[in-house]
């Protein structure tokens, strides 16, 4: 049989077969790769940082087109300048725009944060007349939900149910290592008020009058302390409206 011709392939492949150093080289690459399992760091669920936040920008009475034209458009220009920046994208609805802003995977929270609010603080100006002062909420991409639950029923009333679901929050947050609980849907309390422009004529009474009554009405301040007897009772004016009939006495002057 005739000798094969090896290339530098064979020839190599050669040397470590009948080389008795083989054997060490094999060796030591299984302790190599052993210490690389064992010394490299491994998180369950490694923390990663990308900052994101919810800008809320409230303005009252105008349409959805109007926000978008006035606020959401002019907000996302200057969001996008802000260095670090990765991604806006923004929601335009009657009375309110909301502008979601994510900065690159790395970026420092409270460092993004102050170039954000230093963004909108120097560019107030530019908000329309009635436009209220932005609110600003830091999300964490850590805050996903793990369980939703779903409350369903053909007697209770949508109002019922969100009351039902309060009362279920409250003992949810009891609950070790419970972070946040939050309820979506469902129908909050609220009463429409309807105005009779010619009682209002007749009175002599403006709708702001109406509006200024209702608020005044609805609060509670502090009116100071008692003391008696080495105690001390805190004293409070005022009371919000409850129901229906509080509402109706509400004098209105």
């Amino acid at each position: 049989m005739k000798n094969l011709q090896l290339g530098i392939a064979g020839n190599i492949a050669k040397k470590f077969i009948t080389s008795k150093l083989t054997p060490l080289f094999l060796l030591a690459s299984i302790l190599i790769g052993l210490a690389a399992i064992v010394l490299t760091p491994k998180e369950e669920e490694p923390q990663i940082v990308v900052p994101m936040v919810d800008i809320f920008i409230p303005y009252p009475g105008a349409s959805a087109k109007e926000v978008e034209r006035k606020v959401t458009t002019e907000f996302e220009k200057l969001i996008w300048e802000i260095k670090g920046m990765d991604y806006v994208y923004s929601v335009s609805k009657p009375g309110m725009a909301l502008i979601i802003a994510r900065f690159k995977v790395g970026e420092d929270m409270e460092d993004s944060l102050v170039k954000l609010y230093n963004k909108l603080m120097s560019n107030m100006d530019k908000l329309p007349p009635g436009a209220l002062q932005p609110l600003v909420k830091p999300m964490d991409i850590n805050d996903v939900p793990i369980v939703t639950l779903t409350l369903w029923s053909e007697k209770k009333t949508p109002y019922e149910l969100r009351q039902i679901a309060k009362e279920l929050c409250l003992q949810l947050k009891q609950v070790e290592d419970v972070s946040k609980t939050w309820i979506i849907g469902g129908d909050t309390r609220r009463y429409k008020v309807l105005i009779d422009r010619d009682k209002l004529k007749n009175y002599h009474l403006s709708l702001l009058q109406v509006v200024q009554a209702i608020r005044s009405a609805n609060l509670k301040l502090p009116a100071g302390n008692i003391v008696e007897n080495n105690t001390e009772f805190p004293v409070e004016a005022g009371e919000f409206i409850k129901t229906i009939d509080d509402l109706k006495n509400v004098v209105v002057a």
